[in-house]
């Protein structure tokens, strides 16, 4: 049985919709699951899990959430090489620079990518859900 956590951060709820989904999705699949906000997550933990979903909306400039995620997923960024991992997460203005940004940034540091991010605008739709779910059987 492989070992999920899907890791989020939820300001209005949308990205919280879409981490249950995840979780769904990979306990649907057999995988044992840890479904958390980021503040329950650390990355002396990410050695504890064979994948990790990351969910985290867009903010202010396109960017990741900064007082609370962005400081959380820097200290997991050495322990990305070799990870299976995949991104999901809302947004409400742009066009997902934001997860492009993100995506790469995880690229370069060697992550393995499970399959490709989930976004939506504003809360997600069944099609979007039915992605998250995608998403984590993928991860399982």
């Amino acid at each position: 049985m492989s070992r999920v956590a899907v890791v989020y951060w939820s300001g209005t709820g949308n990205t919280e919709a879409m981490a249950n989904a995840v979780a769904e999705g990979a306990k649907e699949k057999g995988a044992e699951v840890l479904l958390t906000n980021c503040s329950g997550f650390s990355a002396d933990m990410m050695g504890s899990y064979d994948a990790i979903a990351f969910g985290c909306p867009s903010m202010g400039s396109e960017v990741l959430e900064e007082y609370e995620f962005e400081p959380m997923f820097s200290a997991c960024v050495p322990g990305l090489s070799g990870k299976k991992i995949a991104l999901f997460g809302s947004y409400g203005w742009g066009d997902g620079e934001w997860m492009r940004n993100w995506e790469e940034s995880c690229q370069s540091a060697g992550a393995n990518l499970a399959c490709d991010y989930v976004i939506c605008q504003e809360a997600p739709d069944d099609d979007a859900l039915a992605s998250c779910r995608q998403l984590g059987a993928a991860l399982a």
